[in-house]
């Protein structure tokens, strides 16, 4: 049988993996990222990307058992993304990956680190051909493992995310900003101006009640 052609159009249509986890946290956050390419780290964020680095720099390693390959390309039709994974382990003989996403802070109340890890676990279902029920987040802060079990619930919400982030940056289209206490933790508030953007403007308003009397 001959060997499938890739499919151009296909691969031009696939959004980066990190645009889930950035559209589950604020979908304003992610057009700004990855629609309208604005981008601006601060302390958070440099700590990430160094943590990132450390993780990728270590190489293929091999432990009884385990094969451990860091950096990994990903990339998935079904969910419509590509992009690597920090690490992923082989466990057992034939292996059976096992993806491990190093975060620099703590677990959160929303799951979008979850989505993020889910998302690879279908990734590599979607390469690999065998199923891939489990993974782990690391966070830096507890220095941690915390296991992640990829059920229904945590797939369909991952599809969900994809598909809405899809959606959202083939339209081209930011949404416009909404306060929220996790503002003041985005590197990009100074760019998004939550406070100013999404109260009335004071100029428009004094202009209506002009008219209207």
């Amino acid at each position: 049988m001959a060997a499938a052609v890739p499919d151009p159009a296909a691969e031009d249509a696939l959004i980066p993996l990190s645009a889930l986890q950035h559209y589950l946290f604020c979908p304003r956050q992610c057009a700004l990222i990855h629609v309208e390419q604005i981008w601006a780290d601060d302390a958070r964020t440099i700590e990430g990307h160094l943590l990132h680095t450390r993780v990728d720099a270590g190489g293929m390693e091999r432990r009884p058992g385990v094969r451990i390959e860091r950096g990994v390309a990903l990339r998935s039709f079904t969910l419509g993304v590509a992009g690597r994974a920090d690490v992923v382990e082989f466990h057992g003989t034939p292996p059976r990956p096992f993806p491990v996403e190093y975060k620099r802070g703590k677990p959160k109340p929303h799951r979008a680190d979850e989505v993020q890890l889910c998302a690879q676990a279908i990734c590599l279902e979607e390469m690999c051909g065998c199923p891939v029920p489990q993974g782990a987040l690391f966070y830096g802060e507890t220095r941690r493992r915390t296991d992640v079990v990829f059920d229904a619930t945590l797939r369909a919400l991952t599809q969900d995310i994809a598909s809405r982030a899809r959606a959202m940056m083939a339209a081209g289209i930011t949404p416009a900003p909404v306060l929220s206490p996790g503002c003041r933790y985005c590197s990009l508030h100074d760019q998004c101006c939550p406070e100013r953007l999404q109260q009335p403007d004071k100029v428009a308003g004094w202009l209506r009640r002009q008219l209207a009397g």
